[in-house]
């Protein structure tokens, strides 16, 4: 069966990677919630997605400059002009604490491209088995470095090679790694690359798919999570391909 997983939280509706953007995730049915983390000046791992808080905050600089203490006090929703209220940054404890309760599975991107924050993935790992989440996440980088060094430290962590490239073969050469999952941008997934992948034993988990058009076009290729900013939309479109069988 087909997953659906919130890019980000419901980010289509409410501003990204923060509680209220997780919380209106399971509310809309998602299977699961791709989320991305870095860390603070002072070893903090918080969720936001870009290496500065320029774009989706009211603050300024680079997320490795702020301790947390400083960091929470920036409203993370800010571009929404008051809508949600305050929203802060949260951390990955945070994000747990939420969602241990449900069936929620987690795809931790860790953002380690341009700053490779040396000693995250290590602190992430402790966290997942802090709560216990070591079956119920995925994680996956663009830094394949960074998944190779992940999946040394815990080799039965679920860990997919994120690409944003015409990859040759991508299916043997993630399998080759011993990585679980490929995670292409949805446009670079032709039915012949799809195929050579699954032919490999890999999941293709595919962002950021947010028409239905695109939708049913990677659910005909047959991958296997569908990452988008609209989890209401792609539970009715996955929810039409399945009656459909």
């Amino acid at each position: 069966m087909i997953k659906n997983f919130a890019h980000r939280g419901f980010s289509g509706k409410y501003p990204e990677n923060t509680l209220l953007a997780f919380e209106k995730a399971v509310e809309a049915g998602a299977d699961g919630i791709e989320l991305d983390v870095q860390l603070t000046k002072d070893g903090e791992v918080v969720i936001i997605h870009d290496e500065t808080i320029d774009r989706t905050t009211d603050g300024k600089g680079f997320v490795a400059d702020y301790t947390y203490d400083e960091l929470k006090k920036i409203d993370a929703s800010y571009i929404y002009k008051n809508h949600y209220g305050f929203n802060k940054i949260p951390t990955l404890k945070e994000y747990f604490t939420l969602i241990k309760d449900t069936k929620i599975i987690t795809n931790i991107e860790l953002k380690t491209g341009i700053n490779e924050y040396l000693g995250i993935e290590k602190k992430v790992f402790e966290i997942i088995q802090e709560f216990h989440m070591e079956d119920r996440v995925i994680v996956s980088s663009f830094n394949h470095y960074s998944i190779l060094r992940m999946k040394a430290l815990a080799p039965k962590i679920k860990c997919g090679f994120l690409s944003e490239t015409w990859i040759i073969d991508a299916g043997k050469y993630t399998k080759f790694f011993g990585i679980e999952c490929y995670h292409p941008h949805f446009a670079m997934l032709t039915k012949e690359i799809a195929r050579e992948i699954k032919a490999q034993g890999i999941e293709i988990n595919t962002w950021t798919v947010n028409t239905e058009e695109d939708m049913r076009d990677l659910i005909s290729k047959g991958v296997d999570i569908l990452i988008g900013n609209y989890p209401d939309i792609t539970k009715k479109i996955i929810s039409e391909a399945e009656g459909q069988k």
